[in-house]
């Protein structure tokens, strides 16, 4: 068996020697852009090259080091019948409930103000939250959505959550379906966005979704940085339909130093990090999952790439 490694990383032995390890029965190649085939079996790739599919022509699967593919499915001549298997996990989605619950409490619990009251030696106690006013609503139902969505649900938030398809999550209210957005929007009042990335959801956070919320919104994406429409959430700001928002993700990053998110304090920007991939955990998920593949046995996290997740 051949594991190709496909990722860019100036140090691609801090993952090709732990695979090694994990997968001693396989031999372990790193791209070489320069190179000649390996004729590999599976390929582990983060943003692959187009090259890597005219070269490798004998590949059975390729693993996605990361639960977003919409990088992988946009090279051009991926083949349509090669198996795409998306990271499942892997320590993700409770950093990612951690990083929404964080946001959260800011904006629900006031703590800037409790800061500027520290700068200013202030001792002053503001009325308790009334979870009430604090409606979630999460965009986007997978495995990390739906963590997302009990954190908050098990902390007496009310949660919302909104998908294409149909989703039952403990505790939360969920709608399904273009025709339901609206009525979830207007029970909304904190918008998280965990949506994958497809033709059909990008731009989907514009003026028109913002302006159905409740008043006072907040806008937390932690999606992809296409799924948001820039202007659109200036302008909802300054006409006072959102409040406030924490963005984690953009269309260009690192974001420009010229960018107007900087000069927002309504905005809270964090550089891709809501979420980072934990290399033991993720390592043990694919090398497990190639193994099994190579003898014969169903996987999980296969990516129905006509839907793109």
């Amino acid at each position: 068996m051949k594991v190709l490694f496909v990722a860019g990383d100036p140090k691609p032995e801090r993952w090709t020697v732990p695979i090694k390890a994990l997968l001693p029965e396989a031999d372990v190649h790193v791209w070489n852009p320069d190179g000649p085939a390996v004729d590999a079996d599976y390929a582990i790739v983060w943003q692959p090259p187009a090259e890597l599919f005219q070269r490798e022509r004998q590949l059975k699967a390729v693993f996605n080091l990361g639960a977003g593919i919409d990088g992988l499915l946009a090279v051009p001549n991926l083949p349509a019948d090669l198996p795409v298997v998306r990271l499942e996990d892997a320590g993700m989605s409770v950093q990612m409930a951690e990083y929404v619950l964080h946001q959260l409490l800011e904006a629900s619990r006031e703590m800037e103000k409790y800061r500027e009251q520290q700068r200013q030696g202030v001792w002053k106690i503001h009325r308790p939250i009334k979870r009430s006013e604090w409606p979630v609503g999460v965009m986007g139902l997978g495995h990390i959505g739906k963590r997302v969505a009990r954190t908050l649900a098990d902390l007496d938030y009310q949660v919302n959550g909104w998908a294409r398809s149909e989703h039952a999550v403990e505790g939360v209210t969920t709608w399904a379906g273009q025709d339901n957005l609206g009525e979830f929007l207007s029970a909304t009042r904190v918008l998280v966005n965990t949506l994958p990335l497809t033709d059909e959801t990008r731009n989907i956070l514009d003026y028109d979704v913002f302006s159905q919320l409740q008043p006072g919104a907040v806008v937390i994406n932690v999606g992809r940085g296409e799924h948001l429409v820039e202007e659109d959430l200036l302008k909802a700001m300054d006409d006072g339909q959102v409040a406030r928002a924490a963005l984690d993700v953009f269309r260009t990053e690192p974001l420009p130093a010229g960018h107007p998110f900087w000069q927002r304090p309504e905005i809270t920007i964090t550089p891709h990090i809501s979420a980072r991939t934990l290399r033991d955990a993720t390592l043990a998920q694919i090398t497990d999952k190639i193994r099994d593949h190579a003898h014969g046995k169903p996987i999980s996290g296969v990516v129905d790439t006509n839907r793109g997740y």
